[in-house]
């Protein structure tokens, strides 16, 4: 019987395709040093499977599943004895109910673009700052781990990540929070989602990445002074240093004298300072870093620069600091960093910033003797002054010393403590 052409290719397909899957690389059972089997534990290749019987999140069922073993940091396991033993690790896991739920998980790039469309769409309380960060952080991240698949994820990984930023003189607090933007992620995929049981986080990386804040040179009043003169002044030519000098500089004492943030200043009204109670509340529509508003008694400059500030109020804004290109909308101003350049550079000063002036109060309060709970009342601290304590705490030792020289028991008694 003549087989037709069509016939004759067929053969030949099925042939080869026989060929190639008799070549292909079978399971088989992985056997003991005694050369006996090892119940679950089979091998293709150079690479070793566990055998389970897991019960699928989704629909409740039992099924087999074999799961490829790999070590700690992800790689494939290489001997019989760390198949072994990872095996026995996985039987543990199943048996407390900690297996990861059967199916594919995302990918570490998908799960971040998710994560963030989530926090972007309200799903939290974070400010807009706070996420623009974090979005950025993440980019980091998604290059870094981007294809992996988030079950797939090991310290190590971690660790490689964190070990190309110090190399790149990236500092340690910075990266951090790098650490922490991608806990944030794990953390929702591990408690939310389920898609992993822990976090692939390399232990002691805490203590490892624990860093030491430079002391800040205390900003003093006297340059406080010299950079709201400078502010004031004419250029050579005749023209201002700056084009809002009396705003810029009110601007510049208000934080001084109050401690609060650059934009919880600009976002001041005049309906927060209350003159017959003498205080002044930062934050009262909950726009402050901590979502929450506090007030700040006066000191006697406060006072004094408030009402200062107040024979000077635009008549029709209801800001501290309205904007000058307000037009008929009554907004506050945006920002005054060109302003702050413009009096550095002409003071010719070191670099300061708006955060100096924050500074400058929680400084002075301390010196002045005033309680570390307090302050932290006033410039929203949670914590009761624990961090006030430790970073300007070197302050008050200073200060003491300094007032120690000043205690006079007159001559006779110094004359007698010589003799001693």
């Amino acid at each position: 019987m003549k087989r037709n052409a069509s016939q004759r290719s067929s053969e030949s397909s099925t042939n080869i395709s026989a060929q190639v899957h008799s070549h292909a690389p079978t399971f088989a059972k992985v056997l003991d040093g005694r050369k006996q089997p090892v119940r679950g534990l089979w091998q293709r290749g150079a690479r070793f499977y566990a055998q389970l019987s897991v019960e699928d999140f989704s629909t409740g069922e039992k099924r087999v599943r074999r799961v490829p073993l790999v070590n700690s940091e992800g790689n494939p396991v290489e001997t019989v004895a760390q198949a072994i033993a990872e095996l026995n690790r996985l039987r543990t896991q199943r048996s407390d109910d900690t297996l990861p739920k059967l199916g594919r998980t995302p990918t570490f790039a998908d799960y971040a673009d998710a994560y963030l469309a989530g926090i972007k769409t309200g799903q939290g309380t974070k400010k807009p700052g706070t996420i623009a960060k974090e979005e950025s952080t993440l980019a980091l991240w998604k290059n870094h781990l981007g294809g992996i698949r988030l079950d797939k994820i090991r310290p190590a990984h971690v660790a490689g990540f964190m070990k190309k930023r110090l190399a790149a003189d990236i500092s340690k607090r910075t990266v951090k929070l790098d650490i922490i933007a991608l806990r944030n992620v794990l953390k929702q995929a591990r408690d939310v989602e389920e898609h992993i049981t822990e976090l692939p986080i390399p232990p002691g990386i805490n203590r490892e990445l624990k860093s030491t804040a430079p002391t800040r040179e205390l900003f003093t009043p006297e340059e406080l002074e010299t950079l709201c003169q400078a502010a004031m002044d004419n250029k050579t030519d005749g023209t201002p240093v700056t084009k809002n000098g009396q705003q810029f500089t009110d601007y510049l004492r208000l934080m001084a004298y109050c401690g609060a943030r650059r934009n919880e200043t600009l976002a001041l009204r005049w309906a927060d300072v209350d003159f017959k109670r003498e205080q002044l509340t930062i934050g009262a529509d909950g726009n402050t870093k901590n979502s929450t508003s506090r007030t700040v008694d006066f000191n006697p400059a406060l006072k004094n620069h408030l009402l200062a500030m107040r024979k000077r109020r635009a008549p029709d804004s209801q800001w501290l600091f309205p904007s000058p290109q307000r037009g008929d909308k009554d907004i506050h101003a945006m920002s005054f960093r060109e302003s702050l350049e413009l009096a550095r550079a002409h003071a010719k000063i070191r670099h300061v910033g708006f955060h100096d002036m924050r500074h400058l109060f929680i400084s002075f309060c301390v010196m002045s003797g005033i309680d570390y709970m307090t302050i932290a009342k006033w410039v929203g601290h949670r914590d009761g002054g624990i961090l006030i304590g430790k970073v300007y705490g070197h302050l008050a030792d200073t200060h003491t010393k300094a007032q120690a020289q000043r205690v006079n028991f007159g001559p006779a008694i110094l004359a007698e403590a010589a003799n001693y």
